[in-house]
This record gives structure tokens, sequence and C-alpha cells, in this order.
């Protein structure tokens, strides 16, 4: 969970301690987001010698956007970033969903272990939808909200709704099959 969600919270403790004007508190909070994710990134790999495909996705995206948001003195690159990885994720679940690939399932079945075909079909649903909702959600965020409350909103909003949202789905998945024991090290779903 650390690794997922550390490189947000790094990024939300440098914006608010860090000194000077809002844009310089941007920078420096995004050069801290891009090198606490390179960071995430380095210890999945030395301690499990894998990297989940939904951290190098974001890890990349990361340092994509930070790099535009350093270079050009604009925080919409950083904003606009976890809209991008939303509807990434809700397109390639739904293109699973559509053709009867289970993405979903390949890319978290060590961390569901027993759950049915239907099961799957099921989260892979509930998912997309809630990666739409949140791409929507970080746009009328980010247009509406000053720097500091989208800042806010990102950290102490997104990742309570992300973590609820997978709780909740704790019912329909043990109806589906889900097994109580839970393998050590079983990916989390992204934070975007």
């Amino acid at each position: 969970m650390a690794l997922d969600y550390g490189p947000l919270i790094v990024f939300f403790l440098v914006n608010s301690l860090a000194p000077g004007m809002q844009i310089e508190r941007i920078l420096t909070a995004t050069m801290a987001f891009m090198v606490a994710m390179a960071v995430a990134i380095a210890v999945s790999w030395l301690k499990t010698r894998h990297v989940s495909p939904m951290l190098w996705v974001t890890g990349v995206l990361v340092l994509v956007f930070g790099g535009l948001t350093l270079y050009y003195h604009d925080k919409t690159f950083i904003q606009v970033k976890p809209t991008i990885v939303y509807v990434m994720f809700a397109v390639i679940l739904g293109y699973g969903l559509v053709t009867n690939k289970p993405l979903l399932e390949t890319m978290l079945g060590s961390a569901y272990p027993g759950l049915s075909a239907k099961g799957w079909r099921l989260l892979t649903i509930n998912w997309s939808l809630f990666f739409v909702v949140m791409a929507g959600a970080n746009e009328v965020a980010r247009h509406m909200l000053t720097w500091d409350r989208w800042v806010f909103f990102k950290t102490w909003i997104v990742i309570p709704v992300t973590l609820v949202f997978a709780i909740a789905n704790i019912p329909m998945l043990l109806r589906h099959g889900l097994q109580l024991e839970k393998p050590e090290n079983a990916p989390l779903p992204p934070e975007g």
C-alpha cells in the first residue's frame, strides 16, 4: 500500500510544507512526487523482483506529466494526469469486457483467489465505472478548486473513496467465490 499511495502522500506533504510562492511549491511537490514514484518502482522491484503493470503505467505518466509540469511551469499537466490514468484504465477494462478477455483477472488474480468468472466480470464492471466517475470527478475538481484544495481532494478524498470502494466490493466478491486467505504481496488497485 505504501508503494501505491506513498508518492501521493509525499506530494501532499511537500506541497503543504514547502516554502515559497504557489508555483514554487507546485514545482517542488511535483519533483518530489516524481522522485517518490521512481523510489516506489525501485523498492517494488528490489523487494519482489516484480513491478505491477499499474505501478509501471502510473510511474511513467507521473514522470512524463511531472516533467511537462516542470518544463512549462504549468500545474495543468500534473492535474490532468489522474484523469488520463482513470480513463486509460476504464478503457482497458472496458475492452476486456467487450472482448471477453479477463484483463483485471490477469492484473489482480493473486489478490482475489477463488473468484469465479462471473465475479471477475462484475468486479471489472464495477472498477470500470468507478474509473469513469473518478475521471469526471478529477476534471470537475481541477476546474472548480484552487490548487491547494485540489491537492487536498486528491490526497484526502480520492484515496479514502478508493479504499471504501474496494471494501464495498467484498460482499459481492465473497458471493462469487473469493477466498478470505489473502496471499502476501497482493497488488492493490491504482490511485491515479
